[in-house]
């Protein structure tokens, strides 16, 4: 029989959303499956995960705290890391939890009954046009449960199993109130993360058990997301989301007005300086153009949704893939080819953020040049590369990991640690023995190979020698960071002497930074580039990809990209801004240029399966 709770405060909310969060990550696969309103595209459990997994890592970093610091720091969390239509109606109720909350250290049943009422109050009047058999109508009989169980328990125990009950009445009767989930034979994705997140609640009190993955049914048998038609009133292309900072951001409705008439499943959520948009159009360009005019555009994302609705009728991926974000890959690229991302840490004094999660470039840049602390990185734990490992497993029957140069950072050492201890097996990891674009081209190289058919070894095999093939030059416009760092303690006396010059710097073959080069003056930069370059680069018997990375230097590296594009004539450039995790150690004005050959297919290192 289970202890009577008579209250709820900051140590034990924190510990209940930990559990919901991983209890909702462990049922990602099927949530993906049955994702079939608004629009079949087989994500929500990815975006209700994603949102999810951001508040746990805040509370991770949190640690014990008094009741108010736990739900702003959800709340937060929620409108930084939402992802898709359910992760913003998850936001909107955990924000108005929060204000339900209130300043209050500690909570009684029926104050908490209040709480899950203003959370639902708050998500409902955000809908620009609310539909019953969503989160919407599980989130209002939670309450309903909740409010019911509190006039008749001051035990906390018996209220919160009401409230799952009646969420899960509720969920149980969404396909009566959505045809296209009734003709689909499921139940609204949505609101069934929604009723997985208060069984993580309960599961906790009643059991005290971690969550273990939850598979998706198994057989030859399409998902009902990928058998499911798109109807014609929800047919858009992009599935677009802004985060928008400001102190003159326009309020949620104000958004909303202007946005409508561009698509629909419209969504926006203002707090103090931050505003976050969730819209479906055909024209993702008009929306961040907006967003633009309300104040600094933080991220962005458009993700096109036919194309992964057509995915779902193709064969799951054999291997997946996975890098840290010190990879300087742009959004779109990692979206384009599904790419699991790893942050590691940033830190301004005691402010901790996790890298292109909680801070993009542009924040850090920002912070950068102003009067703070200045930033120092920290890789990530065994425990999130143990995490992510088994999110990209459960999608494959490999992994694949690129990671930041062992000899610059101990992320690798951490996801060694974490790939000994992990029982699924089937993760093979990459030393890229370089950083930014060097581990960014490796892991797109191996994604091409994975939608080829390689697996995960032979894959892992030609990184390696494809790796050999690969190099980075990079210069500072300053100094001051690389001495701080430590890490290119070998060249400091020799970057000391050189009063005006400008350094290059390469790395070795063991991923350890080098000198290749002095130059005096900007101007001299770009041609001594040119020469490393033919000098380093094999004949290109095959294709050349280049990188071009940049700390807060967009134009000067947009002359870059298009004089190595007129003289090399590769098959890309990608240019993007460094990480926090890379600028942090090179400082503003930094660029560098990473190549990477690919010449063909060596024999031997095709998958056994017999796919090209």
């Amino acid at each position: 029989m289970n202890p009577a709770i008579g209250y709820l405060d900051g140590r034990r909310l924190r510990r209940s959303l930990l559990a919901a969060a991983a209890w909702v990550v462990a049922g990602r696969d099927e949530l993906n499956r049955i994702n079939v309103y608004p629009v079949p595209d087989g994500d929500t459990g990815t975006n209700f995960s994603h949102t999810v997994r951001s508040i746990a890592d805040a509370l991770h970093r949190l640690g014990d705290a008094p009741l108010p610091e736990v739900t702003r720091t959800a709340a937060e969390a929620s409108v930084r890391g939402a992802r898709g239509n359910s992760g913003m109606m998850l936001s909107h109720f955990l924000v108005g939890f929060h204000e339900g909350i209130g300043q209050r250290v500690r909570v009684r049943s029926h104050e908490l009954a209040a709480a899950i009422r203003r959370g639902f109050e708050r998500l409902q009047e955000a809908l620009e046009k609310p539909v019953e058999g969503t989160i919407l109508s599980v989130a209002r009989e939670a309450a309903k449960g909740a409010e019911q169980a509190a006039s008749e328990h001051a035990d906390l125990v018996p209220m919160m199993r009401r409230t799952l009950a009646q969420a899960d009445e509720a969920l149980q009767r969404t396909p009566e109130q959505l045809p296209v989930l009734k003709a689909a034979g499921v139940v609204d994705a949505g609101g069934k993360g929604f009723v997985r997140m208060l069984e993580g609640v309960v599961r906790l009190i009643e059991k005290g058990m971690r969550a273990t993955e939850v598979p998706a049914p198994a057989g030859d048998t399409p998902a009902p997301a990928a058998l499911t038609a798109v109807s014609a009133e929800q047919d858009f292309r992009f599935c677009t989301e802004a985060l928008v900072r400001g102190d003159r951001l326009p309020s949620s409705a104000e958004a909303r007005a202007a946005l409508s008439g561009l698509g629909g499943s419209l969504l926006a959520l203002r707090t103090a300086d931050l505003l976050r948009i969730h819209i479906h159009t055909d024209d993702a360009d008009a929306v961040f153009r907006i967003a633009e005019t309300w104040g600094e555009v933080v991220t962005r994302k458009a993700d096109d949704m036919r194309e992964q609705h057509r995915l779902l009728t193709t064969a799951s991926k054999r291997v997946a893939i996975v890098c840290d974000s010190a990879c300087d890959l742009p959004d779109a690229v990692l979206d384009r080819y599904g790419i699991n991302i790893v942050p590691l840490q940033v830190l301004f004094g005691d402010e901790v953020f996790l890298d292109r999660v909680e801070l993009q470039p542009t924040e850090f840049y920002r912070r950068l040049r102003g009067d703070g602390p200045p930033p120092t990185t920290s890789q990530p734990s065994p425990a999130q590369f143990a995490a992510a490992f088994e999110h990209a497993r459960a999608d494959a029957d490999g992994v694949v990991a690129v990671l930041l140069s062992s000899a610059l950072s101990g992320t690798y050492a951490n996801a060694e640690a974490a790939r000994r201890g992990f029982a699924a097996g089937g993760v093979h990891l990459v030393d890229s023995r370089s950083a930014s674009f060097g581990i960014g081209l490796l892991a797109l190289r191996g994604a091409e190979l994975a939608d080829a058919g390689w697996d995960a070894a032979a894959i892992a095999t030609e990184l390696v020698r494809v790796r050999g093939q690969s190099g980075m030059f990079l210069t500072v416009d300053t100094l001051e960071y690389l001495l701080r760092s430590g890490r290119v303690s070998r060249v400091q006396s020799w970057l000391g002497g050189l009063l005006d010059m400008k350094p290059i710097l390469s790395l070795d073959r063991e991923g350890k930074v080098i000198a290749a080069a002095r130059v005096r003056g900007q101007a001299a930069l770009l041609q001594r580039v040119y020469r490393l370059l033919d000098r380093a680069m094999p004949a290109a018997h095959g294709r050349l990809r280049l990188g071009v990375a940049h700390a807060d230097a967009p134009e000067l590296a947009e002359r870059v990209r298009r004089a190595l594009a007129d003289r090399y004539h590769p098959l890309e450039v990608l240019v993007a801004p460094a990480t926090g995790v890379l600028a942090a150690h090179v400082g503003p004005g930094a660029w560098g240029v990473f190549y990477q050959v690919e010449d063909g297919t060596p024999e031997g290192n095709l998958s056994t399966s017999g796919r090209l």
